[in-house]
């Protein structure tokens, strides 16, 4: 019997629309810390564990148009756990980047997580967590 979507098993890659590619690149190679898999002007991959994390320019695609991004708003959550040892050293990081936090390492119990939260150069909300 087929399984169909069922079948999906894995997770392979996401791809984040941007609207300054060289803003993010350079954010997720230098304050991130990704390494670059695959580099042309218009996509840029990074290889995060076992996924593809990839960003594109906004706008028309191979069959559909993006749209506009709407000022203010973020267009996703990104989260990237790191061990509990790690999580006061990423925040320090981050500070040391000038990069915005939008909230400082908290205890939130209900997902048994402490975590950090900051936004992109494209305004995106990341998150970078430790489990307890």
């Amino acid at each position: 019997m087929a399984l169909g979507l069922k079948a999906i098993s894995n997770f392979d890659y996401a791809v984040l629309l941007c609207d300054d590619m060289a803003a993010m690149k350079a954010f997720y190679r230098d304050v991130m810390g990704f390494q670059i898999e695959h580099d042309q002007e218009k996509w840029v991959s990074f290889r995060v564990g076992t996924t593809l994390f990839t960003l594109r320019p906004r706008g028309k695609g191979p069959a559909w148009d993006d749209g506009p991004a709407i000022p203010g708003s973020a267009s996703v959550q990104l989260a990237f756990r790191v061990p509990p040892s790690n999580l006061d050293d990423c925040h320090t990081e981050l500070l040391d980047n000038d990069v915005d936090i939008v909230m400082e390492p908290t205890d939130l119990p209900a997902w048994r997580h402490r975590a950090i939260f900051f936004r992109d150069p494209g305004g995106n909300i990341v998150e970078i967590y430790a489990e307890y």
